[in-house]
C-alpha cells in the first residue's frame, strides 16, 4: 500500500478520525506542557488549511459536475448549505476560488479537469489555496489586486509578482497587498505608467464638504494623493508625537487621533498667520486675514454663559462654548454680532485686534518660545495669549502677553491657569512666570477687580455734585481740574435720575461744544 494515493473511503474514515480527536480536545489540554500546547497549535492550524483546502476541492467539483446548477442556487449560496460554519463569513472566498479551479458548465469525470494554466495568476492561486499554503481570503485578495494591476504589468512579470504577492500576505496577512501596490507598479509596470497613475490620483483627491450637527463634531472626508499624503505627514508628523512634560511630570494623555486634529489646525492657523503677517490689516494687526463672526446674546456675553454661533462660512451653526470663546479672542480675529432680547442687533462689534506685527516680535525676542514650563515648541508655533484675557478687558500690550503653543493655549484656558510677566528676567532668564494651581486666574481677576473697585470714584450723589460744580467756580485752578477729572469719571452713562436734576439748583452760564457750563463734560471728553 506504500506510495499508493488513499482512496475515498480510506480518506473519509480519516477525517471522521480526526473529527473525533477534535472532539471535547479541551478537557485533555491539562496534560500538555508548554511546549506540547505550541505543538497541538501548530497540527490544528495545519488541518484547519487542509479543511479549507478542501472545501474549495469539494465546491470545485460540484461546481465542475453541474450539482451547484442543478440545485438552483450560486456556488456561494451551495457552500452556506453545505458549510454552516462558513455562513458567519468565508463562503465567499471558497465558491471564488472554486469557480477558478472549475468555470461555471464545465464538466470534470474522472478526476480529470481543465483547470486554469499553472504560470497564470489565477493557477498560481488556486494551486496555493488548494495546497493549503494559502488561505481562500488570502487568495481572493491576489486575485483582486491582479486584477486592478494585470492591465499595467509587463506580461514577463506577471507570475514573479503573484507569488511575491502571497508569500507576503502569508507573512503579513491581506492587507499588506493592497499597501503594496505602489511599489509593484513602480518596479514592474510598464513604461510610464506609475507616473500615469500618480497624474490621475491627482484628478480623485479631494475634501469634502463638512458634515456637523448642531453642538457636535464636524466631519471631513480627506481623500489625497501620495505627493499630498507626504507634505500632510511631513508638516503634522512632529506635531503629533506625544509631549510629556519633563518639568511638569505630566504625561500626554491624548489619543492619536485627537493628537493628529490639533496638529492639522496648528498647521492651518499658522498659515494663516503667516498671510496676516504677509498681507497686514487695519492698525498693523499680526493674524487671520479673515475674521470669524460670532453671534450671542447680550445676556449671555454679559454672563459669559451659553454658547455663540458662527456665521457666514461653511461652519455656520458650529457652537462655541465661552470657554472658546475667549480663547479666538487670544488667538484669532473675532467679530461679535451682540442681540438684545428681541432678537436685534444692538452693537456689531469691530475686529478685535490680535498682537500688532511689531508686538509679535517682541515677544518672540522676549519669550523664545512656548512660556508653559517645559514646553520646547519654537517661538513660530506659538500664540500671544493675553494674560488677563481679552474679554475680561485685558490690554494687547507686551505687559499683557505671553507665548504659547497651541496645546498649551486650550490647557491654561481649560485649568484657568495665571501667568505673571516680570519687567526684567529673574535667575532662570524668565519674563513669564506661570502659576500651574488650578484656578489661579479667577483668584488673580478677583484681586484685580477688588483693586479696581476700590479705585473707583463715590457715586455721583446730588450733595458731591453740588460740591463739584462748586469746585469749578473756585478760582483755584487746580481746584478746578480735580473737579473735571471727577465728573469725568463719575458721569453716568445712563439719563439723569430726577433727584439729579441740575436746574432745581444751579443755572448754567457759559457753554462750549465740548463742556457744559464750568466745564462739565456733554460728551466724555479727556480732562486736561
Amino acid at each position: 500500500m506504500d506510495g499508493q494515493p488513499l482512496g475515498l473511503v480510506e480518506r473519509r474514515s480519516r477525517v471522521e478520525a480526526a473529527r473525533e480527536a477534535l472532539v471535547g480536545i479541551s478537557q485533555v489540554l491539562y496534560q500538555c506542557s508548554g511546549a506540547e500546547l505550541a505543538e497541538v497549535m501548530g497540527e490544528v492550524d495545519s488541518l484547519v488549511a487542509l479543511s479549507a483546502a478542501a472545501r474549495v476541492a469539494v465546491t470545485a467539483e460540484a461546481v465542475g459536475r453541474g450539482e451547484v446548477e442543478a440545485a438552483g442556487v450560486n456556488a456561494t449560496a451551495w457552500v452556506r448549505d453545505h458549510a454552516p460554519s462558513l455562513r458567519q463569513g468565508g463562503a465567499a472566498d471558497v465558491a471564488a476560488i472554486a469557480g477558478v479551479l472549475a468555470p461555471t458548465g464545465a464538466r470534470w469525470g474522472g478526476g480529470d479537469a481543465a483547470g486554469p494554466d499553472v504560470d497564470s495568476p489565477e493557477g498560481i492561486v488556486a494551486d496555493a489555496v488548494v495546497s493549503g499554503v494559502v488561505s481562500p481570503g488570502l487568495g481572493c485578495a491576489g486575485l483582486r489586486e491582479m486584477t486592478r494591476l494585470g492591465p499595467f504589468l509587463r506580461e514577463e512579470v506577471k507570475p514573479t509578482v503573484v507569488r511575491s504577492m502571497l508569500e507576503l500576505g502569508v507573512a503579513w496577512g491581506p492587507g499588506m497587498l493592497r499597501r503594496l501596490r505602489p511599489r509593484l507598479l513602480a518596479e514592474y509596470g510598464a513604461p510610464g505608467v506609475f507616473d500615469d497613475l500618480q497624474e490621475r490620483l491627482a484628478s480623485a483627491a479631494r475634501l469634502s464638504a463638512p458634515f456637523v450637527e448642531s453642538g457636535d463634531l464636524t466631519e471631513y472626508q480627506l481623500v489625497m494623493t501620495p505627493e499630498q499624503a507626504a507634505a500632510l505627514e511631513a508638516a503634522i508628523g512632529p506635531l503629533s508625537a506625544p509631549a510629556p512634560n519633563d518639568v511638569t511630570g505630566e504625561r500626554d494623555v491624548r489619543p492619536l487621533g485627537q493628537r493628529g486634529v490639533e496638529a492639522l489646525a496648528q498647521v492651518c492657523q499658522r498659515s494663516s498667520s503667516l498671510d496676516g503677517d504677509q498681507h497686514g490689516g487695519a492698525d498693523g494687526a499680526a493674524g487671520s486675514a479673515h475674521a470669524v463672526h460670532v453671534i450671542m446674546s447680550l445676556e449671555d456675553l454679559q454672563a459669559r454663559t451659553g454658547c455663540g454661533e458662527v456665521l457666514g462660512s461653511t461652519a455656520t451653526g458650529t457652537m462655541l462654548s465661552p470657554q472658546v470663546l475667549r480663547r479666538l479672542a487670544c488667538e484669532a480675529d473675532l467679530i461679535p454680532h451682540v442681540l438684545g432680547t428681541a432678537g436685534e442687533d444692538l452693537d456689531l462689534g469691530r475686529v478685535v485686534r490680535l498682537f500688532t506685527r511689531a508686538q509679535r516680535r517682541r515677544l518672540l525676542r522676549r519669550d523664545r518660545g512656548c512660556t508653559y514650563p517645559g514646553c520646547t515648541a519654537p517661538a513660530a508655533w506659538a500664540k500671544a495669549h493675553h494674560v488677563v484675557h481679552w474679554v475680561d478687558g485685558g490690554l494687547s500690550d507686551i505687559d499683557n502677553a505671553a507665548l504659547l503653543c497651541q496645546r498649551h493655549h486650550t490647557l491654561v484656558h481649560q485649568r484657568r491657569h495665571v501667568a505673571h510677566v516680570l519687567p526684567a528676567p529673574d535667575e532662570h532668564g524668565r519674563y513669564v512666570v506661570w502659576d500651574l494651581t488650578p484656578g489661579s486666574y479667577d483668584r488673580h481677576l478677583e484681586h484685580l477687580r477688588a483693586e479696581r473697585s476700590a479705585n473707583d470714584p463715590p457715586p455721583l450723589t446730588p450733595e458731591r455734585l453740588r460740591s463739584l460744580v462748586l469746585a469749578l467756580q473756585d478760582d483755584d485752578p487746580d481746584e478746578q481740574r480735580w473737579a473735571r477729572y471727577e465728573l469725568h469719571e463719575s458721569w453716568p452713562d445712563d439719563p439723569w435720575p430726577d433727584d439729579l436734576e441740575l436746574e432745581h439748583w444751579w443755572t448754567p452760564a457759559v457753554a462750549s461744544d465740548d463742556t457744559a457750563t464750568n466745564g462739565i463734560p456733554t460728551n466724555r471728553a479727556q480732562p486736561v
